[in-house]
């Protein structure tokens, strides 16, 4: 059962209440008298104007002109409305703002708010329609394009904007919450879109950068940086490798790209970092290689299939990488393969180091996690193990990582019917969680607001049983919690097992 809305950012149409234009006051100063090997040229401007103007051309840089010239076209404006007053529609605090004036005021509160993630207060008050903006381009002179999936998620209708100001609706082709990566599909009749393409190689620290998109809904805005960082986890996702910028990015940039010097993307703009709100030049795109994947399987299929290993990792500690004899402590080390899973069927061991993908080093967990998820179901990959000391080398068959296209199956907020009794949590089977074991439902996410969160229920604990019956699925525990209602019950009594004990949890019935 996953009672628990996919949370969108917070949608917010930002109307400054005043802007301020700012000009700062250059300092002149005029050479009067220029010493030279023939003594003094007293006020010989036109010999002193052209030096200057010669040393101004060869010195300043060209500029971004010709490249913004190139690329803006493809870059659209996305515009949603949100229906708030539906179960799938627990509308936060989308990043392009919201109706709702409330905000986090803590220091990650704005960075908190890039990803959906919602607090105290944020509830939305019923029959509200919510907007938003944010922005994306085009990859395809048919009309394809990327923007993030907090943009347009749970969106009734999404329109889309030009850069020559024409307006056309769009539809979501499919979504990846896990990237936060979303393709919606323009019908322009007809008419073919400027495109760009993704970067084949990754920028290097240091590369410039230039972001094109809707910050604050000034559409068509043009900002300039470099690349600070790569590779950074920033705790929004399982697969995070995110390129670092310093162009200046804000809310409403969100989806829109960022160009390296010869137009191609390198990474779609999806995550600020911000004290006060506004940008302080760290933003966080993710890489093209990434996007170019996700958004090909969106476009064959409308969701995303992931491969699975089916072990429970940890990262390679120095202490650990000591007492293996290890050199270096890289790779991932295999706390327990899943019964029946791809690794316990090719001979992996609780204790062996996973240190290779196809002849590629695994830098820890999280990178052996993000290669094997961008691996087809049912390919064949090489590991290269240190097991009880020895380095071997096995073929594993990569099975299907359960994703949220399955997981609908087993009810969906989309699925949620009013009046529903509801728990405020988001959950899947254990067996389809790595490190959850196989018995029960796991809790994916807690709607911190709901019933369950509450009664300390938290991300991480498995769902055993509900109302004295044991549950395998989120079906399951809705049928439970359908009967305990029926009954007229006002709570129902779960047992849930949590890292520490197990034990029995009665949360009150909430309806929707």
């Amino acid at each position: 059962m996953n009672d628990l809305p996919n949370k969108p950012a917070r949608a917010k149409i930002l109307k400054p209440r005043r802007l301020t234009l700012m000009a700062s006051a250059a300092a002149l100063g005029i050479a009067v008298l220029v010493a030279g090997p023939g003594g003094y040229r007293p006020f010989n401007l036109p010999a002193w104007t052209a030096s200057a103007h010669a040393a101004e051309t060869t010195q300043n840089p060209a500029g971004f002109g010709d490249l913004v010239a190139k690329v803006k076209p493809a870059v659209i404006s996305v515009r949603v409305k949100i229906d708030g007053d539906s179960d799938n529609t627990a509308v936060s605090q989308r990043d392009e703002g919201s109706a709702d004036p409330d905000q986090s005021d803590s220091p990650f509160g704005q960075f908190s708010q890039q990803f959906g993630f919602r607090g105290p207060g944020a509830m939305p008050q019923r029959h509200q329609i919510i907007t938003g903006e944010g922005s994306g381009f085009f990859i395809s002179p048919d009309g394809y394009a990327v923007t993030n999936n907090h943009v347009v998620d749970h969106a009734q209708s999404v329109q889309v904007t030009a850069d020559d100001g024409t307006i056309y609706t769009a539809k979501v082709i499919g979504t990846d919450k896990k990237t936060d990566l979303a393709l919606i599909k323009v019908d322009g009749k007809g008419k073919d879109f400027s495109y760009v393409k993704f970067a084949d190689q990754p920028p290097r620290v240091g590369d410039w950068v230039v972001a094109v998109g809707n910050p604050f809904g000034l559409g068509g805005t043009v900002t300039a940086g470099i690349v600070s960082a790569r590779g950074r986890d920033i705790g929004a996702g399982p697969y995070d490798d995110y390129i670092q910028i310093d162009a200046p990015i804000n809310k409403g940039n969100s989806g829109g790209p960022a160009f390296d010097t010869n137009g191609n993307v390198i990474g779609v703009n999806t995550a600020i970092y911000s004290p006060s709100g506004g940008s302080v030049g760290i933003g966080f795109d993710i890489p093209a290689a990434t996007a170019k994947l996700v958004v090909a399987q969106l476009k064959d299929k409308g969701y995303i299939t992931r491969g699975w290993l089916g072990v429970q990792v940890q990262p390679v500690t120095a202490d650990i990488a000591d007492s293996l004899g290890m050199k270096q402590a890289r790779g991932a080390m295999v706390d327990s393969p899943q019964g029946g899973s791809p690794a316990a069927k090719a001979g992996i061991e609780a204790g062996d180091v996973i240190t290779a993908v196809n002849g590629t080093a695994v830098k820890d967990s999280r990178d052996l996690a993000r290669n094997i998820s961008m691996m087809a179901p049912g390919s064949s990959v090489k590991l290269d193990v240190l097991h009880k000391g020895e380095a071997r080398t096995v073929t594993v068959a990569l099975g299907e990582l359960p994703n949220d296209h399955q997981a609908n199956a087993d009810g969906s907020p989309s699925q949620a019917t009013a009046g529903t009794p509801h728990l405020g949590l988001r959950l899947a089977p254990a067996g389809d969680v790595e490190g959850s074991g196989d018995k029960g439902v796991v809790v994916t996410a807690v709607d911190p607001q709901g019933p369950a969160a509450e009664h300390g229920v938290q991300t991480g604990d498995v769902i055993l049983a509900v109302g004295g019956k044991a549950v395998s699925n989120p079906g399951d525990v809705r049928s439970a919690l359908t009967a305990a209602a029926s009954s007229g019950k006002h709570s129902v009594l779960m047992q849930v097992k949590t890292a520490d004990a197990t034990r029995f949890v009665a949360v009150p019935l909430a309806k929707g």
